[in-house]
């Protein structure tokens, strides 16, 4: 073990003196006029610059723009639908992924027991113009701890248990790690947690449905790029990483593949890659991450030296290979997206703040004294009795327009016509049903000392109160059924007008005592007239007696046949049983009689029943909505538990929320809007994309 750490201790010696050597280079400090980062020809490995900071003039444009997006990000915009630019790290379980970010970061993620990434976990990379580096965590609303390298992951396990539990779970709750020091790229990137199928002892059964949620909410977003680091060892096609990041990203455009464990598996290498099985259309770049304790220094010689030197690895082309190439990479695609998508972040920030200020704008002033209570509960009111009149009694439902349930003129009229249906179509309607035999049974119970061939009055009553007795809980159900509908459409405008005040439960209260009530007096009015259309044989209306001839005159036709025939055709009726007829020949006519006259006044008494059902219910409604829902809610909030009108005067929790809600996001979205302003003035998308 000691050889070995002199062996290393050599070796870094070497590189210092090397770099040193080199610190004249023009080639050190070239930045081309496109942003890169200017790294030397990888020709001889010995001229390489082992300690040059993979930075350039690029990150003095992108770094104000993403320092935007960060605060953006620390503001919590996304929170309100409108999506960052985000690079988005993912891979399988032990696929390599803390090692590259380490790699980028140059900081240790996984000393001593190791770090098991449970929460999402956004890194900002800074380059920073001091020596000494800065590197703090942010969580938990913006608690921040200021930390070293050294104990960085003992910090980070901390946060996380903070975040997610001591255990083994994991937490949709993201952490922050800022790390500002020299030569890191100027990178936002959001490392997600390793995929695994199996959970591990601790872990939840359903872990794998929990990490593929939290990374679909992450990558399915638009302007989501999407990181995936696949180990060289296993077949890129069937890595569950892969599967994903195609789930959401078909085509590939916004994925970019890194392979690590090069070393480890290095023949067919150029293969796996140059086939794009996995379907990357930002391409692979192949890295050697850092192994045991080397240096971030040491690792980056021993990767330049395996992709120079390596039999196979050395055929692969040298722009796509190493931690240089890929922090170069990441930061092009970063500003490519940033200008991609910020005047539309700038838009969708504007249109969400005029929306949220149009809705706090809205909601109901406070009250403050019984005066401005009473005002706005006469403004209350008033526009539920408008309301009601609008779709109750003028047939309007501009405020419903897609709520066919509210459109109340149209659904009462189809009511009205379903029970005058079900009237026409029940048994005592069928004038075919028991021909004569019904008559015929009451005409012999109605016999008395009297002339011959008088119909008695009596016969014809009994017919009726019978048919009536069939019918009579039709008009009383269909009642209750329409002051049901009713009652739910007066609640739904109650309850609309009054859900910002702490009156919801009192004007319920009395809007459903309201309804009770009429609908009690209805079904007693129903049963009245059922009642006296049992004792009532009367009606002017012409069409009985017109209609009760022509049936008559088809009298002559039916006698005839009967005799000879078991059914006859009447006209109105279609073919009826003459048997009955047959059988009682001495009061067939007189039963005869009796069925025409009870057709012809059946259809005045169903109609009757109707119509007045229709005018009832036009009076009952008018009344409910211009004179009695006032006086009740009136009565409900005086009473002892009412509480009275300084109810108004108390914010209900929904809209303290609300206004809350609002305010908070008022307060947010604004200051996203000044950060936004700023960087727009200070830069164009143009330049940054360049």
């Amino acid at each position: 073990m000691g050889a070995q750490n002199s062996s290393l201790h050599n070796k870094s010696t070497s590189l210092r003196e090397k770099e040193k050597n080199k610190s004249t280079s023009s080639d050190l400090d070239h930045h081309d006029d496109q942003g890169s980062y200017g790294l030397v020809k990888l020709d001889d490995p010995d001229e390489l610059p082992l300690l040059a900071p993979i930075i350039s003039s690029y990150n003095d444009r992108i770094r104000p723009v993403l320092d935007a997006v960060d605060k953006l990000r620390n503001l919590a915009v996304m929170e309100e639908g409108i999506e960052l630019p985000t690079i988005v790290v993912i891979g399988d379980q032990s696929s390599g992924k803390s090692s590259v970010l380490e790699s980028l970061a140059q900081i240790s993620l996984r000393r001593g027991q190791g770090i098991c990434t449970r929460t999402p976990l956004i890194m900002r990379l800074q380059n920073h113009s001091s020596s000494l580096p800065e590197l703090y965590l942010e969580y938990n609303n913006g608690k921040v701890i200021y930390v070293d390298e050294e104990s960085i992951s003992e910090a980070i396990i901390l946060a996380t248990e903070k975040i997610a539990g001591g255990g083994k779970g994991i937490s949709k709750t993201p952490l922050t790690l800022v790390v500002k020091k020299k030569g890191v790229p100027d990178l936002t990137v959001v490392d997600l947690p390793g995929i695994t199928r199996v959970p591990v002892h601790g872990q939840p059964e359903n872990i794998y449905d929990q990490i593929k949620d939290i990374i679909t909410e992450y990558i399915q977003p638009e302007a989501s790029i999407i990181l995936n680091v696949l180990s060289a060892t296993v077949d890129f096609c069937t890595c569950e990483s892969i599967r994903m990041s195609q789930s959401v990203d078909k085509t590939g455009e916004r994925t970019l593949a890194v392979i690590t464990k090069s070393d480890k598996a290095p023949e067919g290498l150029l293969e796996k890659v140059t086939s794009d099985g996995a379907n990357t259309g930002l391409g692979y770049v192949r890295v050697r991450t850092r192994v045991g304790d080397e240096s971030y220094e040491e690792a980056r010689f021993e990767e330049s030296t395996l992709f120079q030197t390596h039999s196979e690895l050395s055929k692969i082309d040298q722009s796509i290979v190493g931690i240089p190439v890929l922090a170069q990479k990441l930061m092009q695609i970063q500003a490519k997206s940033i200008a991609r998508n910020l005047p539309d972040i700038v838009k969708k920030i504007n249109d969400k703040l005029n929306q949220n200020v149009a809705k706090f704008n809205k909601l109901p002033k406070a009250v403050s004294s019984v005066a401005e209570a009473m005002t706005a509960f006469i403004r209350i009111i008033g526009l539920v009795k408008e309301s009601l009149r609008k779709i109750l009694l003028r047939g309007e439902f501009d405020e419903y327009p897609d709520e066919k349930n509210m459109h109340c003129k149209a659904r009462l009229v189809e009511m009205l016509n379903s029970f005058s249906d079900e009237l026409h179509n029940c048994p005592q309607s069928d004038k075919t049903r028991n021909f004569l035999m019904d008559e015929i049974k009451h005409l012999e119970e109605a016999k008395g000392i009297s002339l011959p061939n008088f119909l008695p009055r009596t016969a014809f009553l009994s017919i009726l109160q019978e048919k009536i007795n069939g019918i009579s809980s039709i008009p009383i159900d269909f009642v209750a059924k329409l002051w049901d509908y009713i009652e739910e459409v007066v609640i739904t405008v109650l309850m609309s007008h009054v859900e910002d005040y702490q009156l919801q439960l009192s004007t319920k209260q009395a809007g459903l005592n309201l309804i009770e009530k009429m609908k009690g007096k209805s079904i007693k009015w129903a049963m009245e007239v059922v009642e006296m259309e049992k004792v009532t044989d009367y009606t002017c209306n012409p069409e009985f007696e017109s209609e009760c001839n022509r049936l008559m005159a088809q009298k002559d036709s039916f006698m005839s046949h009967v005799s000879c025939n078991n059914t006859i055709n009447i006209e109105g009726f279609g073919s009826v049983d003459a048997v009955n007829a047959r059988k009682f020949p001495h009061v067939s006519h007189q039963a005869y009689d009796l069925r025409m006259r009870m057709v012809a006044y059946w259809k005045i008494v169903l109609r009757r029943l109707v119509d007045s059902m229709a005018s009832h219910l036009q009076l009952s409604v008018h009344k409910l909505v211009n004179e009695e829902l006032e006086k009740e809610i009136v009565s409900e909030l005086m009473a002892p538990k009412g509480n009275g009108f300084e109810r108004l005067m108390e914010e209900s929790p929904s809209v303290a929320t609300k206004r809350v809600k609002l305010a908070g996001s008022i307060k947010k979205l604004k200051e996203c809007k000044e950060v936004m302003a700023t960087i727009m003035d200070r830069i164009s998308t143009s330049d940054i994309g360049d």
